[in-house]
């Protein structure tokens, strides 16, 4: 038996669906809290759990082989730092506990780029980087940091478990949608009227879920594999959607030192319009601020991974989307 939590999400719904591809759906268990996602047509079954209720979780995991946890609260709100934490820390522990409790063979904890320290900018990023655990990281950064340490707190007590990284994940069955997600919207229906002049590195849902699934077998208990693409420019990535759709996109480029000024304003705006803000002060930190230079060469040589072209994630997306109707009319 093979357990996901954060299955509704876009990572554990892509995942679930090749669990389910790969071997019999009805070894494959979702966890879920209030909604299914994108996997819930699929022949698998499903639970309710939550990573705050151990007790749930130790009954989910009964039986498991492979717990793939992906459960977490992706955000850069510093409003929100207190849900990232108590989910990103608090919840992984409770799936550790479990696992232990539960005798699980092997747990693959999904984690993030952002559980590592970017700085210095200008020398390459691999598995060797310190932890971004100091108070010039935002929550989201430190909450990762420390939900690894209560994975390694587990390997010390006995527990089979490795970690993977992935960068910014974009690509298809993104249904809620995610950050990233809305850009793509937002491009479509023309509501950016300008790109910031930094960018970040970006990897394909698809290609992060087969080195998950590969993880199982080929990954070595304690270490980390950092699941980069490629980086690219935000006004690359518009340019990709306008090639992708047709729909034209701004060439205007705002400065940082610009957008940063002016990112409080438009969040302001956002919200006095009912948007989700998207221009934060925190994201455009995070574009201006990503390391260039990140190494997926460790799972490339253990896992078999193999990034698509970044053009590919952006085509593929736009497909999807219009397919679930999500795109509507182009601003």
């Amino acid at each position: 038996m093979r357990v996901i939590t954060g299955a509704s999400g876009h990572i554990g719904g892509v995942l679930a669906r090749a669990l389910a591809g790969r071997s019999d759906p009805r070894q494959v268990r979702a966890i879920y809290r209030d909604r299914k996602g994108t996997a819930a047509d699929l022949d698998i079954e499903w639970v309710g759990g939550d990573v705050l209720d151990q007790e749930s979780l130790v009954a989910a995991f009964s039986g498991a082989e492979t717990v793939y946890h992906l459960a977490a609260v992706v955000s850069i709100d510093p409003g929100r730092a207190k849900d990232v934490h108590t989910t990103n820390v608090s919840g992984t522990r409770n799936v550790v506990e479990a696992a232990l409790r539960c005798g699980v063979r092997r747990l693959v904890h999904v984690s993030s780029i952002h559980a590592f320290n970017q700085y210095p900018l200008d020398e390459v990023l691999d598995e060797s980087r310190g932890p971004a655990d100091g108070p010039r990281h935002d929550a989201y950064d430190r909450s990762k940091a420390a939900g690894e340490k209560e994975i390694r707190s587990g390997i010390d007590r006995g527990l089979d478990a490795v970690i993977l990284n992935p960068t910014s994940v974009i690509g298809p069955f993104d249904a809620v949608p995610s950050y990233m997600g809305h850009v793509f919207l937002d491009l479509h229906r023309r509501r950016i009227p300008a790109q910031v002049a930094g960018g970040f590195d970006w990897v394909d849902v698809r290609d992060v879920v087969d080195a998950t699934v590969a993880a199982e077998t080929k990954a070595r208990c304690g270490e980390n594999y950092l699941l980069s693409g490629s980086w690219d420019s935000v006004r690359n990535l518009a340019l990709l959607s306008e090639q992708a759709t047709g729909v034209p996109v701004s060439r205007f480029v705002v400065p940082v030192f610009v957008a940063r000024l002016w990112a409080p304003f438009q969040v302001m705006l956002d919200r006095s319009q009912g948007r989700r803000p998207l221009y934060t002060p925190a994201a455009v930190r995070v574009m201006s601020n990503g390391n260039r230079r990140i190494s997926n060469a460790k799972a490339r040589a253990e896992l078999g991974f193999k990034p698509r072209p970044l053009a590919d994630s952006v085509r593929d997306t736009y497909r999807w989307f219009d397919e679930q109707g999500m795109l509507g009319e182009a601003g």
